[in-house]
This record gives structure tokens, C-alpha cells and sequence, in this order.
């Protein structure tokens, strides 16, 4: 039998040699907290707390450009922004040089609730995707065999907790590709393998910062399994197999953009990949 782990490295290696490039998050976003209308972004943590109240924001300008109208005796609420003013300040010789000062400045909005004529904006549109039978059968194997804590929740984040042995991931439905999700969810898995009793990276893993080199080799090793399982049961497609030479090459740039080190984080990326799936 070919050794399809290395088939696995040498395939993204070559690919890495291709140049750059881009990584896409694979799964759609949901709106948290309060936001602007029109640009769908966040507020700053100070304007969440001057607003008070989550949901959807805009100035009278914006509600009225999408066809609506702030109800009778309604008030405003505002939200702060540093504007730089540039000025020109003369020295004593004569010399003239351009000065840049942050000046506090605010603009009124106005929730929803207190507008007429515009509907909400739809939370985010779930896909009907169907699970794959072998893919599930194997995640739900490992994590009941585990005992690892799975959350699976609309949100924007999907991460593996060693203190709480827990992976978080987003819904099913938020991926515009089926097969993105169990590459998401084996990727968080094989960082779940990290712990002494199971694979025994924990230690090369303990307390290190995000970004850091202890930190990329990880993330090579966690996306590099999930290849690996994802071959193995036939679920790669061109999409998903360049996503994740993007994202390798992202944390391969932290570690001075040696492929060589795809190859070091391979063999304990195939110890991950047959622990999840139950081979010796």
C-alpha cells in the first residue's frame, strides 16, 4: 500500500512551491453585539457600552436612505470616533512642519426598533448541507471514545481548549462546502491530540503565544492530519486542498518559509491522524 501520508506532505509541498496563496475562511460569519446597518461591522467595545443595546445601528441619513423613518419622539443615541487633523505649525526659524492631532469627535445613530419601513437584516442563512455518513461516524467515534466536549453553535469561531478539552465549531450549515466543515472539524481534532495521553504534544504546546513558532508548528500539524484523514476518505476536492495549502503556507511564513518543516510536523501530523482514526 502507497504511504498515502507522505503522498499527502509531498502533494502540499508542491503546491507551496506554486507562490502565493489566499487562504478563505470557509465558513459564513454571524452578527454579535451592536453593529452599523450598512457596513454589517461592530461598534468598538466603548461604543457597545455607550449604546447599550445589541442589534442594528445607523445615523437618520443612513435609515432614510434605505427607505425608512425614525418614529415620532424618538432620541438618539451616539458613538465616538478620533478624527486626525492635520496643521501646519510655523517653528521660530520659519520653517514650516505638518502636525497630526487625534481630535474625540461622535455622530448620533438610532436602533432599529426605534425605525419604521426597514426590516431587520436576516441572521445568517444556514446551508442545507448533508452530513457525510463515514466523516461523522469517525469524528463522533474519537470524540465519544475521548470524552471530548464538542459545542456546535452558530458562531465565528472554531477552536480546540486543552483546559477544557472542548472543540468549538461553527454550524454545519455555515459552510458554503460540506466537505469544509470536516476539514475544520479534523483539523480541531488532531489539535486535540495534543494531550499526554493521547499523541503527548502537550508539552511543546504549553503556554506558548499566538504566533509564535512553538504556535505554527502546532497549526502545521493540525491542518496537515486533517489532509491527511480528508485523502483518506476520498472527501478532498481542489477547493479544499488549496485552502489548506493557504493556511499552511500562512503559518509556514513564521517559521521562516522553510518547507522542510511540513515535513518534521508530517510524522507527528500521521501519529494525530491515526489516533483519531483508530489505527495502530
Amino acid at each position: 500500500m502507497a504511504d498515502v501520508y507522505k503522498m499527502v506532505t509531498d502533494k502540499i509541498i508542491k503546491e507551496l512551491e506554486k507562490g502565493n496563496i489566499v487562504w478563505e475562511k470557509p465558513w459564513t460569519g454571524t452578527r454579535s453585539g451592536a453593529y452599523n446597518r450598512i457596513t454589517k461591522k461592530p461598534y468598538s467595545l466603548l461604543n457597545q457600552i455607550l449604546l447599550g443595546r445589541d442589534g442594528e445601528w445607523a445615523t437618520f441619513k443612513q435609515w432614510t436612505d434605505l427607505g425608512g423613518h425614525i418614529k415620532k419622539g424618538e432620541k438618539s443615541s451616539f458613538v465616538t470616533f478620533w478624527k486626525m487633523q492635520t496643521y501646519t505649525e510655523t517653528q521660530e526659524d520659519g520653517t514650516e512642519t505638518e502636525k497630526i492631532i487625534p481630535l474625540l469627535r461622535y455622530y448620533n445613530v438610532f436602533h432599529i426598533s426605534q425605525v419604521e419601513g426597514v426590516e431587520p437584516l436576516k441572521d445568517t442563512e444556514l446551508i442545507e448541507n448533508q452530513p457525510i455518513k463515514e466523516a461523522e461516524t469517525i469524528l463522533n467515534n474519537y470524540w465519544t471514545r475521548e470524552g471530548i466536549t464538542v459545542e456546535q453553535e452558530a458562531s465565528n469561531r472554531a477552536y480546540y481548549s486543552p483546559m477544557r478539552d472542548l472543540i468549538h465549531l461553527p454550524l454545519l450549515g455555515q459552510f458554503q462546502k460540506v466537505e469544509e466543515f470536516y476539514s475544520t472539524a479534523f483539523h480541531e481534532s488532531v489539535h486535540s491530540t495534543m494531550k499526554k495521553s493521547r499523541c503527548d504534544r502537550e508539552h511543546e504546546n504549553k503556554l506558548v503565544a499566538f504566533g509564535s513558532e512553538e504556535y505554527s508548528f502546532e497549526e502545521l500539524v493540525a491542518e496537515s492530519g486533517s489532509a491527511m484523514i480528508m485523502n483518506l476518505l476520498g472527501l478532498e476536492t481542489p477547493h479544499s486542498f488549496r485552502n489548506t495549502a493557504a493556511y499552511i503556507q500562512s503559518w509556514i511564513k513564521v517559521l521562516r518559509n522553510e518547507p522542510k518543516w511540513i515535513v518534521s510536523a508530517s510524522s507527528k501530523a500521521e501519529k494525530a491522524a491515526k489516533y483519531i482514526l483508530g489505527i495502530e
